[in-house]
């Protein structure tokens, strides 16, 4: 039995549909009478609509409804919204620009959506949605942060002058710079962080259901957490009332951040269905992704940290331009705020910090968290300023970060986070160790006499997630509280069934969650169901971002088993006719200590249903639910290594050892751990060296197909050598932290720290393209 259960390298239970391709994902979802969705959207990255005329189109073989942004302006349809309030400097709260799930008088992005064709066949949709004729008078355009903040530049939104969303601040301004007015020395840089598209496997899907006899709808979707979007569409955009919508979020294939907002589709899916009579599908196809998912990153950022004369950090200053697109998503201001600059202390023991930070629209697509959400474009700053300021200073790398890290926990910082416990010293020494950081030199002197460039780099990274408590990110202006629940049930035969506000799409939880009970109870993983996705199944949960379904998850879980636990207890007390203190679970048995009378799990389970024999007064059933909302985040933390050779002719970098040295804490399953990890990195070394959505001057997406836009393969990634190290989290049950985004945060800057190593100078922005590295080798100057 102990095989099973938590710390087992356990082969994940979902793995088995996935592979053999019987998984059940929207677009495999059909309902008798469905019809097909296709947008039309804009061809224009600013343009006023005049005239749209739908005439040829409603003509068209198959179609069934063709329908626009007035007709769902006047059914009462509301604009999407972003959830978390940011406050300005000066007071002013952000400035929200209209967003309607169809675009009435004026479209702000290409692929904004203008009218949806409803047809028998997806085809038919298509072709209709071609037949659509908009008139369109063409306005000037702005793609760059940088410039649409400058003088001239068009304006996008009437509510935001200088299309300027906010310009917040956190930390201390005057006492930074005086900090920084007594230097020994300033280390000056100007960082961008390249704009992703995420590329989830399965492109986003809704499929809407509007039943006339019931007066219910039912929306089948793409998403991370669909108890959250159903509150956002029943309270927010009136789609229906929240006992009149079921949401289903089936077998999702990733989602990275993306499918965590609520989109126009899913509104229009559902209100089109009841204007039409008929059920709607909507599948986006690829190039729809790259126009409509939510981006990520795109930060401009200009930092200067102080050192004394003995390297230790005075004070950092931090100012970041964030480009949001052309609409404020859901959670699209928290991530380059509260996500982003109360993590830019890293590991380091920094006594003042100031970070102001200016968000702004352009005529891009909205953009919002990604994997890591702020705490990659954090560590990229503070990783690459170090690394920047160890070759100014002519010190190591590894000693300047040494000599400035935290080493006494609780640590508050000076930008709201208060570390609870790490080992950072621990996690650079396993990870120098692993990477052989000593006999660097003698492999640099190998690879030179090959004609090759060798260089190598760090970043130490710590991340925040399980983003809590409630109350706290409610006076942060959150809309929403992030607590989670779960509910497990134990049925008359001894089955369980554990439902949980969690959503798994692709971490593993059918398995983690199982392994947590069989721990506790020793029932086999067979017999450990795990419910989710589906709000008439599973009560009010928050879902899964921010690395929290362990921290957060299944600490709801843990609550509710220690309360099935007591009662469980209780009842084999009374037919062992013992005391219940004395009653121990082993091996699927409810024993009293230090005898042999026991009686089977099933047993225990079918007394409480049949309850011909209870204690006095108990309720019979054995079902409990609880709601787990964490006192702290919790701070993973690592050290990763980077090693590379560059190919001078041609400019190209392969990376040719990375080595990853992560702290998690308690671990469920190392397995799924490690492939965690391995994905991270693989998309931040994908961000380092290829990826980058490139908009052209009149707001045309250039990388709109993987023709255009590089996605990492096998053979861009090395073999990873990842370990862990472990400093129990104190601030949930379990003692875990997260793990999801972790190689995402720290990868990029030890693969661009490592290539400007190479290089000997720092002329070089993400990706580092072959080409770029190629230029970069005959333009710059050395360190």
């Amino acid at each position: 039995m102990g095989m099973e259960g938590v710390g087992a390298r356990v082969a994940r239970k979902e793995d088995k549909r996935f592979i053999t391709g019987s998984g059940r994902y929207v677009d495999d979802m059909v309902v008798p009478g469905m019809k097909h969705a296709a947008f039309v959207r804009s061809p224009h990255a600013h343009a006023d609509i005049k005239k749209i005329d739908v005439k040829k189109a409603e003509a068209m073989p198959g179609v069934i409804g063709v329908l626009t942004g007035k007709q769902l302006k006047a059914d009462g349809i509301g604009n999407l919204i972003c959830g978390w309030m940011i406050h300005s400097k000066d007071g002013s709260p952000m400035k929200m620009g209209a967003w309607s799930p169809l675009a009435v008088d004026r479209v702000r992005y290409v692929g904004d959506a203008v009218v949806v064709v409803v047809a028998d066949t997806k085809g038919q949709a298509r072709d209709a949605a071609e037949a659509v004729e908009i008139t369109y008078k063409e306005r000037k355009s702005v793609a760059d942060a940088v410039e649409a903040l400058g003088k001239g530049a068009p304006q996008l939104h009437p509510e935001a002058e200088g299309n300027l969303i906010f310009d917040w601040g956190i930390g201390d301004a005057a006492k930074t710079e005086a900090a920084l007015k007594t230097a020994a020395h300033i280390t000056r840089v100007n960082i961008v962080n390249n704009r992703l598209v995420p590329n989830a496997m399965e492109p986003r899907a809704a499929l809407g259901h509007y039943d006339n006899a019931e007066d219910h709808y039912t929306c089948w979707t793409t998403s991370q957490n669909p108890h959250v979007a159903r509150l956002v569409m029943s309270a927010f955009y009136n789609v229906a009332p929240e006992n009149k919508l079921r949401v289903i979020a089936p077998d999702v294939g990733g989602g990275f951040g993306s499918k965590i907002y609520i989109y126009p589709e899913e509104i229009v899916c559902l209100w089109a269905s009841k204007r039409t009579g008929v059920p709607v599908k909507w599948v986006a196809d690829r190039t729809e992704s790259f126009l409509t998912d939510a981006h990520g990153r795109d930060h401009h950022t200009t930092v200067e940290m102080g050192f004394d004369k003995n390297n230790k950090i005075v004070g950092l200053k931090v100012d970041t331009i964030a480009n949001l697109g052309a609409y404020m998503s859901l959670f699209s201001s928290a991530t380059p705020t509260y996500l982003y600059a109360t993590l830019l202390s890293g590991q380091y023991d920094i006594p003042t910090i100031y970070g102001n930070v200016r968000t702004v629209y352009t005529n891009t697509a909205p953009v919002d968290a990604y994997r890591g959400a702020g705490r990659p474009e954090a560590t990229y700053v503070v990783e690459r300023t170090m690394e920047i300021a160890a070759r100014e200073l002519g010190v190591s790398p590894a000693e300047l970060r040494r000599t400035n890290f935290v080493t006494s926990f609780p640590h508050q910082t000076p930008v709201i986070m208060c570390y609870d416990a790490g080992d950072y010293g621990a996690s650079l020494d396993a990870a120098m160790k692993q990477a052989d950081y000593a006999g660097f030199a003698k492999r640099k002197a190998a690879a030179a006499k090959k004609g090759k460039l060798r260089g190598i780099g760090m970043s130490c990274y710590i991340e925040a997630c399980g983003i809590a408590p409630s109350a706290a990110v409610g006076s942060l202006g959150a809309g929403v509280g992030l607590w989670e629940s779960a509910e497990v049930r134990v049925n008359a035969v001894g089955t369980i069934e554990v439902l949980t506000g969690s959503h798994s799409h692709g971490q593993g939880h059918e398995t983690t969650f199982a392994q947590l009970v069989n721990s506790r109870f020793g029932v086999p993983l067979d017999s450990v169901s795990i419910v989710h996705g589906d709000t008439d199944k599973v009560q009010m949960g928050m879902g899964t971002y921010g690395s929290r379904s362990g921290a957060v998850g299944m600490s709801a879980i843990v609550k509710a088993l220690d309360k099935v636990e007591a009662k469980a207890k209780k009842i084999a007390a009374h037919l062992l006719e013992a005391d219940e203190g004395d009653i121990v679970i082993e091996n699927g048995q409810l024993k009293v200590a230090g005898t042999d009378k026991n009686v089977p799990w099933f047993q225990m389970a079918l007394a409480a249903y049949t309850a011909h024999n209870l204690p006095q007064g108990m309720e019979p059933g054995l079902k409990e639910t609880a709601f787990y909302d964490p006192s702290n985040f919790t701070f993973p933390a690592g050290c990763y290594i980077c090693e590379v050779e560059i190919d001078p002719e041609t400019g190209k970098t392969d990376i040719v050892q990375f080595v990853a040295a992560d702290d998690f804490g308690n671990i469920i399953n190392p397995m799924i751990v490690e492939g965690q990890v391995h994905g991270g990195i693989a998309q931040g070394v994908g961000q380092a060296l290829l990826e980058g959505a490139v908009y052209d001057a009149s707001g045309q997406l250039l990388t709109a197909s993987y023709m255009d836009y590089t996605m990492p393969r096998a053979d861009d990634l090395p073999s990873f050598q990842v370990s862990t190290s472990n400093t129990p989290c104190p601030g949930n049950p379990l003692g875990m932290k997260g793990c999801g985004e972790a190689g995402a945060i720290g990868s990029p800057p030890a693969v661009i720290n490592a290539i400007t190593d190479a290089l000997g100078h720092e002329n070089l922005t993400m990706p580092a393209t072959p080409q770029k590295v190629w230029a970069a080798l005959r333009a710059g100057t050395k360190h």
